[in-house]
């Protein structure tokens, strides 16, 4: 099965210069604990709770701080048209429960959770395996 066909497409985007107080309102709204970053159309970043948490309010910055000073640049994805299975091994590989999904021009078109794949076809294997990794100790929990 295809990314594409268990993914969620209904994704809200956060705009570089909003500020963190917006985009933890977006989550929120949505109930959800990160946001992609879009600018002029890319992505280029994420925002979760946990940057929130850890690199804004843990270091005395104002609710007003940009989202760009306190987001993870350093984006994971995987392409929509790849398998169910490869995204499950790219989070157990990453230690994530979700990854953005991107089409061929490199333009998000989605989100995949571990939830996503556990509900696709064939997925207690995948799902099983993934979530293994990435619940073992010492993962990347680094806010540098």
């Amino acid at each position: 099965m295809k990314v594409e066909a268990c993914m969620s497409s209904d994704v809200r985007v956060v705009s570089p210069t909003e500020t963190i107080r917006r985009a933890a309102q977006m989550m929120k709204e949505i109930d959800a604990g990160f946001l992609p970053v879009g600018e002029n159309d890319r992505l280029v970043g994420m925002i979760t709770d946990r940057n929130i948490a850890v690199r804004a309010l843990a270091e005395g910055r104002s609710p007003d701080t940009p989202v760009r000073e306190v987001m993870s640049a350093d984006v994971h994805y995987v392409f929509a048209d790849e398998s169910v299975e490869h995204a499950a091994s790219r989070m157990g590989e990453l230690q994530v429960r979700r990854l953005p999904v991107l089409n061929r021009d490199k333009r998000l078109v989605g989100i995949i959770s571990l939830g996503d794949v556990s509900r696709s076809d064939g997925a207690t294997d995948d799902s099983g395996a993934a979530l293994k990794e990435i619940t073992q100790p010492g993962g990347r929990h680094i806010q540098g």
